[in-house]
């Protein structure tokens, strides 16, 4: 288990750096409620952006987007809703992005970026 954990924030955080080189700003990492929780919240221009992030280190279980369900979207939205009301940050609009990082234990992480998946 704590190699899931190891891996899963060297994941967040390569995909934090990976938002940042785009321009977003992160604005809260690992935001927790009784729903789950939001691996990343950033902001694109004036779009409130919440990103899960899935990390593997191979295929051998399939690409880390096919372990985002419908039953995982719909809980993501009903997480950002919870993020925008316990929060006092300004919202306009809200997206919700998946970040794939492939991260081989000896080469380099590769990573994928679908915005607006729900």
């Amino acid at each position: 288990m704590a190699h899931n954990a190891e891996l899963g924030r060297r994941g967040e955080q390569l995909a934090v750096d990976h938002i940042e080189a785009r321009g977003m700003a992160v604005i809260d990492r690992n935001w927790r409620c009784r729903l789950g929780e939001i691996d990343i919240v950033a902001r694109d221009g004036h779009d409130t952006v919440f990103i899960e992030v899935k990390t593997r280190t191979s295929h051998d279980y399939g690409h880390p987007f096919e372990s985002i369900t419908p039953v995982k979207l719909a809980r993501l939205r009903r997480l950002a809703i919870a993020w925008c009301e316990a929060t006092d940050a300004p919202v306009s609009r809200i997206r919700i992005d998946a970040v794939a990082v492939l991260a081989p234990v000896e080469a380099p992480a590769l990573i994928e970026h679908l915005e607006g998946i729900s």
